[in-house]
């Protein structure tokens, strides 16, 4: 029986959902973990932060305080879920039949990081392309505008990639994103522990900071991309990832498979 027997919950997108993600850009998808599942990632994802990070410091950079990349190497729940879960199916509906894992990491907003992120697409980040990259984000705990939920705009995506200005992020060597969106076209993603959002790799999204006094914001960030999808940042080179889905042309890819 595969260990991640009764964690997840699969779902093959409808029509009308698939209708509803290409015209608005995401699609909210409710308990895609059972309460055994979320318990067991929570337990988990906790374990390895805590063996790699310290507690919330105002100190320390965003990327310190916020980010422990791939967690699928830290966590076998998680790497069940990225490679065999329910969002492998639903990413080769949106994408093609040809998916490979593109990005795993924990994204926390402890109680008292009250620093935003400001409006960026994630193709902004590590452009890819083919532009079909998908980005799924677990709540492990529940999200609303006083613990630092997402905020995104509907259609957004359909403005296609955006030329950008990047801004050194406070005591980090990382750059920041810096898109100009009008807020008053943005919505709330609240979500419930166990929820996912999906969206595309040219969706505008944002989030303030964590006002909760007591309260944590945990996400789980996970992407997905065609199997062919080259860094256009990198000399087009092939983005390296398990391929879950199909086939590909590129031997590193092929290759890169068995080392996970």
């Amino acid at each position: 029986m595969p260990t991640h027997q009764g964690l997840f919950e699969y779902h093959s997108l409808t029509d009308q959902e698939l209708s509803i993600f290409r015209e608005q850009g995401f699609l909210l998808l409710r308990k895609v973990l059972t309460p055994e599942g979320l318990a067991r990632i929570r337990k988990e994802s906790m374990a390895a932060w805590h063996a790699e990070k310290e507690a919330f410091d105002p100190a320390r950079s965003w990327l310190q305080n916020a980010l422990l990349v791939n967690i699928h190497h830290k966590s076998q729940t998680i790497r069940d879920y990225y490679f065999e879960g329910p969002l492998v199916n639903i990413a080769s509906q949106i994408i093609s039949p040809n998916i490979k894992g593109a990005t795993s990491q924990l994204t926390f907003k402890l109680a008292g990081n009250t620093k935003p992120f400001g409006w960026h697409q994630d193709n902004g980040y590590g452009e890819l392309d083919p532009y079909t990259a998908l980005t799924a984000l677990t709540a492990l705990d529940d999200t609303d505008r006083g613990n630092g939920c997402l905020w995104l705009i509907p259609g957004s995506h359909k403005q296609g990639q955006v030329k950008v200005r990047q801004n050194a992020m406070h005591k980090s060597n990382q750059t920041e994103i810096v898109v100009e969106a009008d807020d008053s076209k943005a919505i709330p993603l609240e979500m419930e522990a166990g929820d996912a959002v999906i969206f595309h790799c040219w969706t505008l999204h944002k989030s303030d900071g964590n006002v909760s006094k007591d309260r944590d914001r945990r996400i789980l960030f996970l992407r997905y991309a065609d199997a062919d999808a080259v860094e256009v940042y990198n000399d087009r080179r092939p983005r390296l990832g398990r391929l879950l889905m199909g086939e590909t042309v590129f031997e590193e890819v092929k290759a890169f498979e068995s080392e996970l």
